[in-house]
């Protein structure tokens, strides 16, 4: 489940929610009480091969040095 975070314009604490993506932009109440928040932008943090830029070069006629 995502996780969201919010900053209370009241008192100033940041938090997180867990919630389902459907419900990412309902409104969140602060551990302390207040009612007056805000969504922060958050940064994705990718893992894994995926995310990994493949090398370039090397090998094979348009890399190596096979065409004259």
């Amino acid at each position: 489940m995502p996780r969201y975070d919010f900053r209370c314009r009241a008192c100033g604490s940041t938090f997180e929610v867990s919630r389902p993506m459907s419900a990412s932009d309902d409104p969140a109440t602060c551990p302390e009480g207040h009612g007056d928040t805000v969504k922060l932008l958050s940064t994705v943090a990718m893992t894994g091969s995926a995310a990994t830029p493949r090398p370039s070069g090397g090998g094979g006629c348009c890399g190596g040095g096979c065409c004259s």
